[in-house]
C-alpha cells in the first residue's frame, strides 16, 4: 500500500501467504456474500498472475466461485465488463467461473 508516509511500490512479488490471506477477509454487510466479497477484493488488489494463484487458494477451499454479489451478477460479470481484465476472466472461467447468462439465470 502507498500514502503519504509509503512509497508506492510496483512489480512488489507476493507470497503465497499475503495471497491466501485474502480468503479472510469477510464484508462489513451481512448481507453481501463472503465468497464475491473476496474475490472482488483480490481482483481489485492483484495483479493478474497473483490472482489468478488466489483462485487456486479459492477453489481448494471449496469457495464459490458463481457467488453473487450485490446486484445478482457473478465476478465473472463484473470483470467481463472490464476491458484490461482479460487476464483475469481467463482465470476465472479456467477454474469454471461463468457468467449469469451462461449459467441460464
Amino acid at each position: 500500500m502507498s500514502g503519504p508516509d509509503k512509497p508506492k511500490v510496483i512489480g512488489e512479488e507476493w507470497s503465497d501467504e499475503r495471497v491466501r490471506s485474502f480468503l479472510d477477509i469477510r464484508p462489513w454487510d451481512a448481507d453481501e456474500n463472503a465468497d464475491y466479497h473476496a474475490l472482488l477484493k483480490a481482483y481489485q488488489a492483484m495483479r493478474a498472475e497473483d490472482f489468478e494463484r488466489f483462485i487456486g487458494f479459492f477453489v481448494a477451499e471449496n469457495r464459490d466461485l458463481n457467488a453473487p454479489g450485490p446486484d445478482g451478477e457473478t465476478i465473472l460479470d463484473l470483470i467481463s465488463q472490464h476491458r484490461r481484465s482479460v487476464e483475469y476472466a481467463s482465470a476465472l472461467e479456467k477454474a469454471g467461473a461463468r457468467t449469469t447468462t451462461a449459467a441460464g439465470n
